[in-house]
């Protein structure tokens, strides 16, 4: 049973990915098929982007981490589908970035588009809320076994509590149809990871850590 819910978790992930994959030849199409204007550098759109490239990048680096640093299928099982799902997203955020010719990195701090640019800016490397920092990735590449497992399960529950908290951001502001498709596919496979690793930390003797 826990196996199809991971297969369920990355499988609904996957068709966003589809669906929003299908046009990234184009700048984006409306509901109607009417191709939309180019969204601003300073938009939610080019912000969501942005961000959430940076915050799936950490989340593939953690992944990849813990595969090696356990052999429980499960863990590693849930690692492979994050990293790969993560990944294929952090391409299409940038694409579309480059359709929209708009720059990769702003000057302005992260989660600005959000209201929220006046956070703490980049304590020990977390950029953004929910990353883990600098000192938590090393951390994790010192640890082994039952010890990695609880501890990455911790880090990638906070990390994609963040993320949720992002996409549900974009599918309320942003304006172009198929990134408010991807971000509302991102709050619906996160919410149902953040479930399976809550059991997969119980069975483990351990809890999230907020």
């Amino acid at each position: 049973m826990r196996r199809q819910h991971v297969g369920w978790a990355a499988g609904a992930a996957a068709a966003a990915l589809v669906a929003a994959g299908a046009i990234t030849y184009a700048v984006a199409e409306d509901s109607g098929g009417a191709v939309t204007k180019a969204p601003a550098a300073g938009s939610a759109d080019a912000g969501f982007a942005r961000d959430m490239a940076v915050h799936h990048q950490q989340a593939v680096e953690l992944s990849y981490i813990v595969r090696d640093r356990t052999k429980d299928e499960e863990v590693r099982r849930l690692a492979y589908d994050i990293a790969q799902t993560q990944a294929n997203q952090r391409g299409m955020l940038l694409g579309w970035l480059d359709l929209w010719g708009l720059p990769k990195v702003s000057a302005d701090p992260p989660m600005t588009w959000m209201g929220m640019g006046d956070l703490p800016a980049g304590e020990d490397g977390a950029l953004m809320p929910g990353m883990a920092t600098d000192s938590e990735v090393r951390k994790l590449g010192t640890l082994d076994g039952r010890q990695a497992e609880v501890f990455y399960l911790q880090l990638m529950t906070d990390h994609h509590k963040g993320g949720v908290h992002m996409a549900e951001g974009c599918a309320a502001a942003c304006t172009v149809g198929v990134e408010k498709r991807l971000a509302r596919g991102i709050v619906e496979a996160q919410r149902s990871e953040i479930e399976l690793m809550a059991g997969m930390l119980k069975e483990r003797g351990a809890q999230p850590r907020s």
